[in-house]
C-alpha cells in the first residue's frame, strides 16, 4: 500500500449521494465552496458586498483554482513534514519520503494502469517534455550512452508533430531535428484547425521515428484518437509522445490502455500547485532514455571518471525535488477522484454543449474547432469579426469575465486559421452555466460597444 496525502478537508465531503450520477447545480455549489478563491466570490456575491458582478473564472485552461485539500495537504506537510526525501535514515525521512513517494502512487493510479515506477516528476509539462527531446538528443550525442540504439535519430529519419501543437510540444521537437539533421514533418490542420485518423495515416511512413501531438487540443478543444493514432504508429516503429495537458483534468485516461510511450502534463492545470509536472512513460522507454540532467539523487555510482544512474524514476530526478507540490499534486488526485472523472467529463461536456450553441447565436464569432461537442472537451476559443482578441478580452474583464486571449502558444495554428490571436473560455467541474451565459452575453456586448454587430 502506497501512503495517502490527507487533508481536514477531504473531497468526499463535497460529493453527492449518488456518486454514479451527474453533477447536480446543488453539487456544484458544494464543490464551489470547496475552493477558497470561489467561496469567496460567492459568499461577497450573496452578502451584496461587491457593487459590480462577482468575477466569472472562465481561465481553467490556463490554470485552475485549488481546492482547500490541496492548500492543506501542502501546507501540513511544511508545516509537520518537512525533510529531506530520500536523504538518511531518520525517521523524520522516512515520513516525508513516504508522502512524496506516496503521492507518485497516487498519479500512478489516476492516469489508468500504470505503476509508480512510471511516474517521473517534473517542474511542468513543459519540462517533461524536455526531458524526452533533452533525453533523446543524449543518445544521439555520439558519447555512447544508454539508449543510442533505441533513440538513434538522423539523416533520413522524421520526427512527426502537428500544426496544432503548443509550442512546448514543437520547439523541443525543432532544436532536436536541428540537431540530428533529422526531418521535421507536421499535420497540417483544416480549415477549422483540426485534424483527423486519416491525415495522420497519410504522414505516417517508414522514415518516422517520432511522433508527437496532443491529447486535447489548447485551442480547438478537439481530443485526438489516442488510441488509433498509438497504433499507426507504431506499425511503423515510431515512438509516441502525447501532451495531456488538456485531457487529465477533464476526462479519464489511462495510458497504460492507450498504448502511448511518453506523456506530459502538468499540476496547475489539474486543481493542483504550481511547479510541478508529470512525466509518463512505458518501463522500456524509460529505462531506455538517457538522463538530460545529471546531479545527486540520481546516481549509484560516481568516480572521477565516470556515474552510473539508478533505474527511472530516480534517474531524472536530480537535485532536491519540490516535495510540497507533489504532495500537493497527490491531493488534488484525491480529490478529483472522489468527484469521478467520468462524472467531472459528464458536467464539463454539458457546459461546452452550452458554450458551442450560445456561439453559433452570435453573428460574426466564429468558433475554433469542431462544432460537434462529442469531438471537443473543456474550452472554446473564438474570434470575433472586426475586433482584435485583446480588446474583447478588455472589454470582458470589465464585465467580470476572465478568459485568456492571445495566440495561446499556438502561433502556427493561428496564422494557418489565418488570425494573430483568439478568446478562449474554459471551463472545470466548479463552472456555472450563469458564467457561461454571461461570456455569451459579454461577447455581444463587445461587439455592440464596438459598433461590430453583423446584421441578420
Amino acid at each position: 500500500m502506497h501512503a495517502s496525502v490527507s487533508s481536514k478537508h477531504p473531497a468526499s465531503s463535497v460529493r453527492s449521494a449518488d456518486p454514479g450520477g451527474r453533477v447536480s447545480l446543488e453539487e456544484v455549489g458544494r464543490l464551489r465552496a470547496a475552493f477558497p478563491y470561489f467561496a469567496g466570490i460567492d459568499e461577497r456575491a450573496a452578502a451584496g458586498a461587491e457593487p459590480a458582478q462577482a468575477p466569472a473564472y472562465l481561465d481553467s485552461a490556463a490554470t485552475s483554482q485549488r481546492p482547500l485539500a490541496v492548500l492543506d495537504a501542502e501546507r501540513q506537510f511544511l508545516e509537520r513534514s518537512n525533510a529531506a526525501v530520500h536523504r538518511g535514515t531518520s525517521g523524520a525521512v522516512g515520513a516525508a519520503t513516504g508522502a512524496f513517494e506516496g503521492a507518485r502512487a497516487l498519479i500512478a493510479e489516476f492516469v489508468g494502469t500504470a505503476a509508480p515506477e512510471q511516474i517521473v516528476w517534473a517542474e511542468n509539462a513543459t519540462d517533461a517534455l524536455n526531458l524526452v527531446t533533452l533525453g533523446i538528443g543524449e543518445a544521439n550525442a555520439g558519447n555512447g550512452v544508454a539508449g543510442s540504439e533505441r533513440f538513434a535519430l538522423g539523416t533520413g529519419d522524421e520526427i512527426l508533430i502537428t500544426e496544432a501543437e503548443h509550442h512546448a510540444n514543437l520547439i523541443p521537437w525543432q532544436r532536436l531535428a536541428k540537431k540530428t539533421g533529422a526531418a521535421l514533418r507536421f499535420i497540417p490542420v483544416r480549415e477549422d484547425g483540426t485534424w483527423t485518423l486519416d491525415d495522420a495515416r497519410q504522414a505516417l511512413n517508414e522514415k518516422t521515428r517520432f511522433f508527437a501531438f496532443a491529447h486535447v487540443s489548447n485551442v480547438t478543444g478537439m481530443v485526438a484518437p489516442v488510441a488509433e493514432l498509438v497504433e499507426l504508429a507504431h506499425a511503423v516503429g515510431a515512438v509516441t509522445v502525447v501532451d495531456a495537458c488538456q485531457s487529465v483534468p477533464h476526462i479519464p485516461v489511462d495510458f497504460g490502455a492507450l498504448g502511448v510511450d511518453f506523456a506530459a502534463f502538468s499540476g496547475h492545470k489539474m486543481l493542483g500547485p504550481n511547479g510541478i509536472g508529470v512525466l509518463y512513460g512505458t518501463p522500456e522507454m524509460l529505462a531506455a532514455l538517457p538522463a538530460s540532467r545529471t546531479g545527486g539523487s540520481a546516481i549509484t555510482r560516481v568516480t572521477m571518471e565516470e556515474a552510473e544512474f539508478m533505474p527511472p524514476p530516480l534517474r531524472f530526478e536530480a537535485g532536491t525535488q519540490p516535495v510540497s507540490q507533489v504532495v500537493g499534486l497527490g491531493a488534488a488526485a484525491q480529490f478529483l477522484t472522489a468527484v469521478g472523472m467520468d462524472r467531472v467529463a459528464a458536467r464539463e461536456h454539458e457546459l461546452v454543449e452550452r458554450l458551442v450553441a450560445g456561439i453559433a447565436e452570435l453573428r460574426g464569432v466564429r468558433l475554433l474547432g469542431p462544432a460537434d461537442t462529442s469531438q471537443r472537451v473543456a474550452l472554446t476559443a473564438v474570434s470575433v469579426e472586426g475586433l482584435h482578441a485583446h480588446d474583447v478580452g478588455q472589454f470582458l474583464d470589465e464585465q467580470g469575465v476572465l478568459v485568456r486571449v492571445g495566440h495561446h502558444c499556438a502561433q502556427p495554428l493561428h496564422r494557418a486559421l489565418g488570425m494573430a490571436s483568439s478568446t478562449r473560455a474554459s471551463v472545470h467541474v466548479t463552472t456555472t452555466e450563469d458564467e457561461v451565459d454571461r461570456f455569451l452575453a459579454a461577447i455581444a456586448g463587445a461587439q455592440q460597444y464596438f459598433g461590430t454587430e453583423v446584421s441578420a
